[in-house]
């Protein structure tokens, strides 16, 4: 059993009061359009015409070689952080996301990144959490490389 994590509620709501980014910036503010844009805290796509923020996010401790940083979308307004064992409604937009193991020490596992059909990120995940090296799996778009969720064992 997997369990799908969402940006820390911690970290979104500094965002939403203007922290800086991965890069230093504050994040921006837009509008939706109603498409492509997966809110990293909810797990929702952000209903076209509502306020949204993007910035740079790094959801690694600490920095090193393999903490990727990526641009990513939160809702504008407060939105309750993703809670379930399902898959998350973000992950029906797109065909294919990649998948890639990391170890305790937050590092990419080599060997494990796969980009999976969406509607095999459950048992891609369940098959690289197998590996007692892996920790968790990070879920990125496969096109834009823009990170999504991590998934844990439940």
């Amino acid at each position: 059993m997997i369990r799908f994590h969402p940006m820390p509620t911690d970290h979104a709501a500094a965002f939403r009061a203007g922290a800086p980014d991965a890069h230093g910036l504050p994040p921006e503010h837009h509008i939706s359009d109603g498409a492509g844009n997966p809110c990293r805290h909810c797990l929702c796509n952000i209903p076209e015409g509502a306020g949204m923020l993007i910035l740079a996010y790094r959801p690694f401790a600490t920095l090193h070689p393999y903490a990727e940083v990526g641009p990513v979308f939160l809702c504008a307004d407060a939105c309750a952080a993703f809670v379930g064992d399902g898959v998350p409604e973000i992950f029906t937009t797109s065909p294919d996301y990649l998948l890639k193991g990391h170890g305790p020490d937050e590092r990419i596992v080599y060997g494990t990144g796969r980009v999976t059909p969406a509607t095999e990120i459950t048992a891609q995940a369940q098959k690289v959490l197998a590996d007692p090296r892996i920790a968790f799996v990070d879920v990125r778009s496969a096109r834009n490389n823009c990170w999504q969720a991590r998934i844990r064992p439940a």
